[in-house]
């Protein structure tokens, strides 16, 4: 522990919740998911424990770290910050508090015999190990639709207005939309050969998250052919999780969804549109880039306690490629039973 910095776990100064959440909205490196609404919602839905901890100077929140102890497979238990976030890791005042909280997970991971510490970081620190595989995109937004019209390349322009052409349109809500946003979902990560998450992990980001969390669908007549969930953090926009039904494909949809999105991520004010990470060289990855967005690399680290090696969770890892393909073939109420009774073990 460094001088004069405290650590201790949130589970004994339940007291501390407040001034967590209120540390991280003050801070440029807080992130939507460093806030207490995600961890609670994790912990609501997955068996995983919780290991959050803050660092303390003078009796003053001076940093946190989001920590799960969680069971991935095949590697066995690791600590994560966060699991299912594309963003976590310490969020500190200073490189001594940084210091003092990875010292802590340090101490805890060797206690616990876990195989390493993943920290999905923004910014490397230190000397421990980074994996490069995803990215993020992201982008100013302007107050004048045309300005941001303008900012996307010119055959993108195209396809978001091939949308109006097929007489898409555009909905915000909440948990009204929740069970057409959840069966459009399920449909696309089965198309990707993914499991899907139980729709009580949605439900429990719009309870925590409350009017930070919204749901935008895309509609074709009566059906809902398109849907993204989207976190709203201080003047950010950050779509989340989204997807769009195979047979909207020909009516530019998830185009139309994001552009849609964008819009009104605009007009309530956000001045900053985060696309999501993506693995590098995905169809997704690929998608972002046509839009103008240019690729950030996000620095995951990883403190390498009994493993040997950094997880290889890429779509390009042979191992997953006979599982992907098995998957993508089973039918989808199979995959939808199976898909979220399976999930946590891939964190």
């Amino acid at each position: 522990m460094t001088t004069g910095i405290n650590v201790v776990r949130l589970q004994d100064r339940p007291d501390l919740a407040e001034a967590w959440d209120e540390y991280v909205g003050s801070t440029v490196t807080g992130t939507p998911f460093h806030m207490r609404a995600w961890s609670r919602a994790l912990e609501s839905c997955f068996p995983y424990r919780s290991h959050c901890c803050l660092a303390l100077e003078r009796g003053e929140v001076r940093g946190v770290l989001p920590l799960h102890l969680v069971r991935t497979f095949p590697l066995g238990q690791a600590l994560i910050s966060l699991p299912w976030a594309a963003c976590g890791g310490v969020c500190a005042a200073d490189d001594p508090v940084h210091q003092a909280l990875v010292g802590h997970a340090a101490s805890l991971a060797r206690r616990l015999s876990v195989k390493y510490v993943e920290y999905r970081n923004q910014t490397a620190f230190g000397d421990l190990p980074v994996k490069d595989l995803y990215y993020t995109f992201r982008k100013e937004l302007y107050d004048d639709p045309e300005k941001n019209l303008a900012a996307i390349p010119r055959k993108q322009r195209r396809m978001v207005r091939q949308g109006d052409k097929h007489g898409l349109k555009a909905v915000v809500g909440r948990e009204d939309l929740l069970d057409a946003f959840y069966g459009v979902y399920a449909h696309s990560v089965h198309n990707l050969g993914t499991p899907v998450f139980p729709k009580a992990w949605f439900a429990s980001l719009l309870r925590e998250y409350g009017s930070a969390c919204r749901i935008l669908a895309v509609y074709r007549e009566q059906e809902v052919v398109a849907a993204v969930m989207t976190l709203f953090f201080r003047d950010q926009a950050l779509p989340y999780y989204g997807g769009a039904l195979k047979s909207s494909f020909q009516y530019a949809a998830n185009d139309f969804m994001y552009w849609h999105l964008l819009c009104y991520a605009a007009a309530q004010g956000a001045r900053l549109f985060d696309f999501g990470r993506s693995k590098k060289d995905t169809g997704p990855f690929e998608f972002k880039r046509h839009w103008g967005f240019e690729p950030d690399p996000l620095p995951y680290q990883y403190d390498l306690v009994t493993a040997s090696a950094m997880p290889d969770f890429s779509p390009k890892n042979s191992s997953f490629s006979l599982p992907i393909m098995i998957w993508k073939e089973l039918p989808l109420p199979v995959t939808r039973w199976l898909g979220p009774r399976i999930i946590h073990l891939f964190p």
